[in-house]
């Protein structure tokens, strides 16, 4: 199938400011882009276009940097990726590797990060609620479960600073929290978890008329490779884009801006088209 992505963010810069962004494709998804990634940051009142450097970031996500005057920026994109139409894998069998049998390169997603406190009194409770299941797939399906079941989706409620603990203690957040807390109950497991963000168009499942948003999800490392799992949605879904991948939201911020700002506009779309 094809699905095509994009977004539209305008900001008001009360003065000149450097930015960094992570609003492209991720690396993986270049060889299925059907239509070119049309990028671009726009600046009035100057009304000219502004050249980005982009670059790989630790975790191998593209990112971009770039210098705005003050005014108003618009940064914008649009693509048309293919996609295999397949919902997200399914291994109830994946099984559980012991730590000390883990690659070296996926032990810091088992560590503590900015929203997803590990050294805390959320280690006991994981193991309190989580202890008796399999290890392996299953119980990362059971922490799924239970994310899904305790927490309550409020678009209003949404907060940058809320943490997994706060998310728990709490009982309400938007996607990207649910994901925090699910990760940082499977890294207090010992399963290595690291958090996704990118598109998640209404393909395959009802349609919603709420706002179009960026979506979360994470991966685990189960059986010498990375599962895609959504405490959100809780089921498989079809035609995940991806745009990153870190520890948590901090390493995947969609714009930094080194300067003050604010937030004008915000649009994002995702929909499966039948050709180009």
């Amino acid at each position: 199938m094809l699905i095509t992505v994009g977004f539209e963010i305008v900001f008001e810069l009360p003065q000149a400011s450097p930015l960094m962004t992570m609003l492209f494709l991720h690396p993986t998804r270049l060889s299925t882009l059907r239509s070119a990634e049309q990028w671009s940051a726009e600046q009035w009142p100057a009304s000219n276009s502004l050249g980005v450097r982009e670059y790989r970031d630790m975790y191998g996500n593209r990112c971009g940097r770039l210098f705005a005057n003050s005014g108003t920026l618009k940064i914008s994109s649009n693509a048309t990726v293919e996609d295999d139409g397949l919902p997200d894998h399914h291994d109830p069998f994946a099984v559980q590797h012991p730590v000390q049998d883990l690659p070296d390169e996926v032990l810091v997603y088992l560590l503590s990060s900015r929203y997803c406190e590990v050294d805390s009194e959320l280690k006991d409770i994981a193991w309190s609620l989580f202890g008796s299941t399999i290890p392996g797939w299953q119980r990362v399906q059971a922490i799924c479960d239970y994310v899904h079941q305790a927490i309550r989706f409020d678009y209003t409620r949404a907060r940058a600073t809320r943490t997994a603990l706060d998310v728990f203690r709490e009982r309400v957040g938007v996607c990207r929290d649910y994901t925090h807390l699910a990760i940082t109950f499977c890294r207090n497991c010992n399963i290595p978890a690291r958090y996704c963000t990118g598109y998640l168009g209404d393909i395959g499942v009802p349609l919603s008329d709420a706002p179009m948003d960026f979506s979360a999800w994470f991966e685990v490392f189960l059986n010498d490779r990375w599962y895609t799992f959504d405490a959100r949605n809780n089921t498989p879904r079809i035609g995940r884009v991806l745009v990153a991948r870190g520890r948590d939201a901090a390493d995947v911020a969609l714009t930094t801006i080194f300067g003050e700002n604010r937030l004008t506009a915000f649009r994002v779309w995702t929909y499966e088209v039948e050709s180009l």
